[in-house]
């Protein structure tokens, strides 16, 4: 194990380095942030959904929380294993059976009508997707040396912010303009055409994705040995291996809570967003898709900013705990707006918590690679995010608690904030001081 510090590019970059890297990019990024986008549209369609499918089915806003948030305890028990599996037999295999995977439980939603029922197939939608976004990111560093990563992991993780530009509209059309087609109601056709879309996106894996660069039909030898030469002269040699040690390191802690108040933090904006939205006395499907489409662009642009301006800078910790910490304060005070019914503050601020608190992802996975290596890597960054996903339970559970408790989700937007303040404080009062 070594100090968290960053190592500088390497030396001696030979001129065609960055246009190997690029071409790179472009060959496998486009793919990846595609099934990353799909992942978040089928795993928070439901914002959406329930807009109708609560009345329909007669679930209350505890019932919804609840289906909400087991979604992550398939992802707790099934995320970790699926990690050390694409380590067994490669990412194609791998990413395309979780795609598929998920892709089929979201058509099955479609025929959900139970809360039982509700709990199982979210539960089945998290088992499944669990593995995807580490397993992404173990995969890159099989292609990128450190310097070149924050900016990559940014290209692959705006797709989430990028899935709400897309998702929310398409969803509030469909609801909207599908309603009582072939006797599905609005919410079973969102769940039936995304779905489907997953599948054959997909299924497509096999054919798009290569597994390591030596095997890049598509890189001349002499691209491979420039990937080569910098992936070899990044790698450290006194790294932690084991994989057992990974949960003795204090440092593994640390960052499994500094993601747990992230994901606390995110969770709330996907699962409710459209909640306090309604609450604000807009009705109409389309119109809340096009308003939550509209705030989340900020996400999309700044995850992109803050991996090439952390690149840039050679510096993660700050990088990550002011983009927390924007989120954290904008998450609270979209909650006092929405107590006072002020459009314009709730909507402005829920820009600036989308914003904030998706810009952080990019950056925060550098940190983990900086401490475990080999396996190790594979298993700290599926641990920490299985873990630190339990707070996707924890939020909208106790949100959708709150509301039917108070009739408000403001309350629960303010506790939710502070929990996620307290990430930001952990990164500069504790693991940048490591």
């Amino acid at each position: 194990m070594t100090d968290a510090t960053i190592p500088g590019p390497v030396e001696a970059k030979h001129p065609n380095a960055d246009k190997t890297f690029a071409q790179i990019t472009w060959r496998l990024l486009p793919y990846l942030a595609l099934l990353w986008c799909l992942a978040w549209i089928d795993r928070v369609n439901i914002n959406f959904a329930k807009l109708t499918m609560m009345d329909d089915l007669k679930f209350s806003d505890a019932i919804y929380g609840l289906g909400a948030g087991v979604f992550f305890i398939g992802y707790f028990f099934f995320e970790v294993p699926s990690n050390l599996y694409l380590r067994k037999v490669g990412a194609r295999k791998t990413l395309m059976r979780i795609t598929i995977g998920w892709g089929a439980v979201c058509f099955a939603m479609m025929f959900v009508q139970t809360p039982m029922q509700f709990y199982v197939c979210r539960f089945l939608l998290g088992a499944f997707e669990a593995g995807f976004q580490p397993g992404v990111l173990v995969y890159l560093t099989l292609w990128y040396p450190t310097h070149r990563r924050a900016q990559a992991f940014g290209l692959f993780t705006s797709a989430t912010a990028v899935s709400t530009i897309i998702g929310g509209p398409l969803a509030g059309f469909i609801l909207k303009n599908m309603a009582g087609t072939a006797g599905f109601a609005g919410w079973q056709w969102v769940f039936l055409i995304e779905g489907l879309i997953t599948i054959v996106a997909g299924a497509a894996a096999w054919w798009v994705l290569t597994e390591r660069p030596a095997e890049a039909t598509w890189l001349t030898k002499e691209q491979k040995d420039i990937v080569h030469a910098e992936l070899a002269a990044d790698k450290k040699e006194d790294r932690n291996e084991s994989i057992m040690s990974v949960l003795k390191v204090p440092a593994f802690w640390m960052l499994t809570g500094i993601y747990f108040c992230l994901v606390a933090g995110y969770a709330t904006v996907n699962f409710f967003s459209s909640t306090a939205i309604r609450e604000l006395g807009f009705t109409d499907p389309m119109s809340i898709g096009w308003i939550v489409g509209a705030c989340a662009t900020g996400g999309a642009i700044f995850q992109i900013v803050n991996g090439r301006h952390s690149d840039k800078k050679n510096e993660i910790y700050l990088h990550t705990a002011f983009a927390i910490g924007v989120g954290a304060i904008s998450l609270g005070l979209m909650g006092l707006f929405l107590g006072q019914k002020s459009t314009a503050g709730t909507l402005f601020c829920l820009f600036l918590a989308i914003s904030g608190t998706a810009s952080a992802f990019p950056v925060f996975w550098q940190m983990p690679f900086r401490w475990f290596d080999g396996a190790a890597a594979a298993v700290a960054v599926a641990a920490i995010n299985s873990i630190a996903n339990l707070a996707g339970f924890f939020a909208p559970t106790f949100l959708g608690y709150m509301k039917d408790l108070t009739g408000t989700v403001a309350g629960g937007l303010v506790g939710i904030a502070c929990v996620e303040m307290i990430g930001a404080i952990l990164i500069v009062f504790a693991l940048k001081r490591r």
